[in-house]
């Protein structure tokens, strides 16, 4: 639509400057919405111009600007045409563009707006999104939202523009975290209530886990009933919880049996409650995986790394690599613990060189909120130290935070609550409604 107005201007200026048409109309662009001042609807640079060849360079821009200006005629689309310093504006009738934005609307409602000449360009190609992607044995809470939406609208789009999509859900399913999770459930879990309703009794676990801890170490009994909430508060002042949980994903980086199984029940029970919800929201995904199906791949990217002269050992006994211009580690990732434990960014790297191997895309898009941004400027500035050109192709969209929601704190507000409670209003206002009438 918008380019049959670029068009009809391009028009004039290719033939004011002997140009093709073709060469103007990606030098046209809209004019962003202000509420301070209104120039026009489109407008083109005459540096843009002068820098493509379409119009020869001129000491005086301004004068070159109002002369190019005088030259375009106004006619039924270009209702005026204004100058201003180094730009040309241009004001379109707006009965047409109505008349026309109507009439494709009417006739092509599936594709309005996806025939446009500017987005040639971007058909073809294929396009992975990874969203969405929460921690395994967490209840969905309203700050999954944000990802889930924002990384499911970026897929549609794509889609919509001709890209083949393949939308990923990277699900938070190994590390210390489960490891904390995991040692709670030895202890304390009970098959059949996880059974009846999984992840409640898992935040239960964990409650139970920290009140053991408390007596044998005289601490006052938490009050808490969310044991994900209560495990995350009490590792946080007492070690024995977190030796705990280093030891048992340390079993289960050493694939030790009872360690295994339960975990991959948990994955499972967890899923399927998260595809429930995505049932709900509308969203899908072509690929639910996890940082564990990466666990075994990461040794390879250290070996990797070491046989580039990229990895190193600090004192500590950690393994790095070193990020900084001057090499003098004062800006460094960590890629394995000192016990030899991989962590998240090794995982995220095996899982970025698997997918590009595996599904050979163009571009890869992260979704995640704003707090990881470090995370991924480290993981794109590996990948490229690694040799791989195809790092310059990941993007990280960032997103701010849901302001004073944590899971680890129990300052949340569980999305199917949220939902359920829509429905119940809804129907209630249509009761109301219907007895109205």
């Amino acid at each position: 639509m918008a380019c049959f107005f670029r068009r009809t201007i391009a028009q004039q200026l290719a033939k004011m400057c002997g140009q093709s048409e073709d060469v103007f109309i990606p030098l046209i662009c809209a004019v962003p919405v202000s509420k301070k001042r209104w120039m026009g609807d489109l407008r083109v640079s005459v540096n843009s111009l002068v820098q493509n060849g379409a119009v020869l360079p001129h000491e005086d821009l301004q004068r070159n600007t109002e002369t190019l200006a005088k030259q375009i005629k106004q006619n039924s689309v270009v209702e005026d045409v204004i100058a201003a310093p180094g730009m040309i504006y241009f004001r379109l009738n707006k009965l047409m563009l109505a008349q026309k934005v109507l009439k494709q609307l009417r006739s092509e409602p599936d594709t309005f707006g996806l025939k446009s000449e500017l987005l040639t360009h971007l058909h073809g190609g294929r396009t992975l999104v990874e969203f969405s992607s929460p921690n395994v044995a967490k209840k969905f809470h309203a700050g999954h939202l944000r990802s889930t939406f924002i990384g499911n609208f970026i897929a549609n789009l794509k889609k919509a523009v001709g890209k083949e999509v393949i939308r990923v859900n990277y699900l938070g399913d190994w590390g210390m975290q489960f490891g904390l999770l995991g040692a709670g459930f030895e202890r304390f879990g009970c098959q059949q209530k996880l059974r009846v309703q999984a992840l409640q009794h898992l935040f239960e676990v964990s409650r139970c886990f920290c009140h053991a801890v408390t007596r044998l170490f005289s601490l006052n009994s938490p009050s808490s009933v969310q044991v994900y909430v209560q495990v995350n508060r009490e590792a946080e002042r007492d070690d024995s919880l977190r030796v705990a949980a280093a030891d048992f994903f340390r079993r289960l980086e050493q694939k030790e049996h009872q360690a295994l199984s339960l975990w991959k029940q948990l994955v499972e029970i967890t899923v399927e409650e998260y595809k429930r919800i995505y049932e709900r929201l509308g969203v899908h995904f072509d690929h639910f995986s996890g940082e564990s199906f990466y666990h075994s791949q990461t040794q390879n990217v250290l070996q990797d790394l070491k046989s580039r002269g990229l990895l190193k050992t600090t004192q500590k006994g950690t393994a790095v690599v070193d990020l900084s211009d001057a090499g003098d580690l004062s800006s460094y990732a960590t890629l394995a613990r000192s016990d030899g434990t991989s962590l998240y960014i090794t995982r995220d790297i095996a899982a970025a060189l698997d997918r590009h191997q595996r599904f050979g895309f163009d571009e890869m898009i992260y979704v995640t909120d704003k707090s990881q941004s470090g995370h991924f400027q480290q993981l794109f500035h590996i990948l490229s130290v690694m040799g791989h050109q195809w790092a310059h192709r990941c993007v990280h969209v960032a997103f701010g935070r849901v302001q004073g929601m944590s899971t680890r704190r129990g300052d949340v507000i569980f999305l199917e609550d949220v939902l359920d409670e829509a429905r119940s209003r809804m129907l209630n206002n249509m009761r109301e409604s219907r007895s109205e009438q």
